[in-house]
Formats: structure tokens, C-alpha cells, sequence
């Protein structure tokens, strides 16, 4: 049985692939800032995109979307003005989306959720 982390460096694989398809390119994966981490930092167009990815093999535990809770999106938050300072980009518009995949009868299906919070 793989580990959750291989099962969450899988969901990134195939969100990464999902959003290069959307034409987005892809500048950073598991960022770390001061005990908080960002799955997917990517660029769309002149938009700076913070990606949380959620991947859940049933839905015995509920829907992946249901686990970014209000402070689970404070702690992305924080994580994403680090990483915005760090990286001196000030003056860019910035957007948090939220993928989604879960399985069903045994093929990933993903769910988008474009500016979600």
C-alpha cells in the first residue's frame, strides 16, 4: 500500500500536468516558509497562482476540498506573503486556487476551484 505521501506527491504530478495544460507555468513546488507549505506556486498569464492540492483515495473522510478549512487557508496565506517577499514580487496580483482529486471506481477525477479563497 503506498504511503500518504507517495499518494500526495501523486495528486501534485497530476495537478501540475492539469495546470500546464491551463497554459500555466509552474515556478515552485512545496514551498516552505516558517512552518507552513505551498503545494503549487505557478504563473498564469500576470497573475501569481498558490495552488493547494488535495487528494483523497474514498470518501470516507470526506471530500479533499472539505480539508482546507479556514485555518489551513490562514497558514497557505501567510506561506504565500513569505514567498512573495522572499522572492521581491511585491507589485504582482495574487490568487489562491484549490485542487481537488479524489478517486472514483479506480481513475482519478479532479475538481478546480479557481480563486477559492
Amino acid at each position: 500500500m503506498p504511503s500518504l505521501r507517495a499518494i500526495g506527491n501523486s495528486g501534485e504530478h497530476f495537478a501540475v500536468s492539469f495546470l500546464k495544460q491551463l497554459g500555466m507555468v509552474v515556478l515552485d513546488r512545496n514551498y516552505t516558509y516558517n512552518h507552513g507549505e505551498i503545494d503549487i506556486v505557478a504563473r498564469d498569464g500576470s497573475e501569481l497562482v498558490f495552488v493547494e492540492v488535495k487528494m483523497r483515495r474514498s470518501a470516507r473522510f470526506g471530500m479533499p476540498e472539505e480539508s482546507v478549512t479556514p485555518s489551513k487557508q490562514a497558514l497557505v496565506r501567510r506561506t504565500a506573503e513569505g514567498y512573495v517577499q522572499e522572492k521581491n514580487l511585491d507589485e504582482i496580483s495574487c490568487r489562491f486556487d484549490v485542487i481537488a482529486i479524489r478517486m472514483e471506481h479506480g481513475r482519478r477525477k479532479l475538481v478546480y476551484y479557481k480563486n477559492a479563497f
